[in-house]
């Protein structure tokens, strides 16, 4: 008993017994009433970590009384989907729950929507992420989605007051939980994570009286708890890490910080979203295959998944780490804000508006405007931009090879104007 954690210890078995979510479980609620008629369509929870999602999965299945199977979709593929399928055909009722199913791709989504549409198994599906955005709107449309709400304070002190009263172990200490906001802190709402720190925090200590404080939570958590948290401080500050080594053209760092997150189970869009972010702001026209790298990296993973999506990944970064940089993209963005936001709507000149009225061209709409390849070199020089900015040089190229190249061709053409 000592070895399984103290919030798999505490897990309700019952409806009455779960802590926040009487939106969904309180008496007379929609889901408790089709749960107590035995009569519950597929489903999809959608809340933060920790709020109950699992639990309540378990209760269905225990009150129902069906086989329960239990997928984590960081770790199961089509393979595991089609053998428990396979299974339930020879069963009368069968309830999958797979866990953050946002981490299933297209393909093992798909492998889940005849046996749901068939009532073969009933699908229970846990995520933290928009289920509008991230399950197949075919699969959800055959599922019922309930949002779970984030545990309130109350609620969190419920838990850890539960966990004190009636945990055998914890029983066996004498505990004066003197003050609660450096758990609650710390956990950031989630029950699970709350409880293993009240754990953590009284089994540090090798005395049987134990005061619970602030300080002493704080001095305990910064020694032993693990450093990467995917919903707190941790999860940006190593993002953030990553970015920067990329940033700062160093492959070892990039991967180390990489393998960091693949470990701790992160999300792989969110690692090549940022990758592709990456490429066009710090990279961008000093190596445009970047962007293309990256975007293929995107489409890749979300159909490989992990683990090998890993190698998709690491092969992306260490390319970006190892490419040339430029952010002169991003300059002349933010040249070109600041000129709208002093200048206001400028109006367009009359020469390059559109005319698709008789009206407009009797208005000069299009007069005098030169297109660009009826002349040498597919170039006519003329005004594009309003009278007022007539000349901001908005875009200055990066000062490495491929910007360079531009540079001396924008400069062939405008060197008068924009001083390239």
């Amino acid at each position: 008993m000592a070895a399984t954690p103290l919030a798999e210890r505490m897990r309700p078995a019952t409806l009455d017994e779960l802590v926040g979510q009487e939106h969904l479980t309180g008496k007379g609620s929609i889901l408790r009433t089709a749960i107590e008629n035995g009569n519950i369509p597929s489903i999809i929870f959608w809340g933060p970590p920790g709020v109950g999602k699992t639990t309540i999965a378990n209760i269905i299945a225990n009150i129902l009384q069906v086989t329960f199977y239990q997928l984590s979709a960081i770790s199961s593929g089509v393979k595991d989907v089609r053998e428990i399928i396979e299974q339930a055909k020879q069963q009368a009722r069968v309830i999958l729950f797979i866990d953050e199913i946002h981490r299933f791709n297209k393909g093992q989504q798909d492998a889940l929507l005849g046996a749901v549409e068939k009532g073969i198994i009933t699908l229970i599906g846990a995520t933290t992420e928009n289920p509008s955005f991230e399950v197949n709107s075919a699969l959800l449309s055959r599922c019922q989605v309930y949002v779970l709400k984030p545990l309130n304070e109350k609620d969190l002190i419920t838990l850890l007051q539960q966990a004190l009263q009636k945990d055998e172990i914890l029983r066996q200490y004498k505990i004066d939980l003197k003050e609660t906001a450096a758990l609650i802190n710390i956990s950031g709402g989630d029950a699970r994570k709350l409880l293993n720190l009240l754990e953590l925090v009284v089994t540090a200590s090798s005395k049987k009286e134990i005061t619970i404080t602030d300080d002493y939570v704080m001095n305990v958590a910064q020694k032993r708890i693990a450093i990467y948290d995917k919903q707190g401080e941790q999860h940006y500050d190593i993002i953030s890490a990553f970015i920067k080594s990329m940033r700062g053209s160093d492959p070892n760092a990039a991967m180390y910080w990489l393998t960091r997150m693949v470990e701790a189970g992160e999300d792989v869009k969110f690692i090549a979203r940022r990758m592709l972010i990456l490429a066009s702001e710090d990279i961008g026209n000093a190596n445009p295959n970047a962007l293309l790298l990256a975007n293929a990296t995107f489409d890749a993973v979300n159909k490989i998944g992990y683990p090998e999506a890993m190698i998709i990944l690491s092969q992306c970064a260490i390319y970006l780490a190892s490419s040339a940089k430029s952010n002169a993209v991003v300059e002349a963005i933010g040249a070109a804000s600041t000129a709208v936001k002093q200048h206001g709507d400028l109006p367009v000149p009359l020469h390059i508006r559109n005319a698709p009225t008789r009206l407009m061209k009797e208005m000069d709409y299009g007069k005098g405007y030169k297109y660009s390849h009826a002349f040498e070199g597919n170039f006519s020089e003329q005004e594009y931009l309003p009278e007022k900015i007539s000349g901001a040089k908005f875009y200055n190229p990066g000062k490495n090879a491929r910007e360079e190249e531009l540079r001396k061709f924008l400069r062939s053409l405008w060197k008068e104007k924009y001083g390239y």
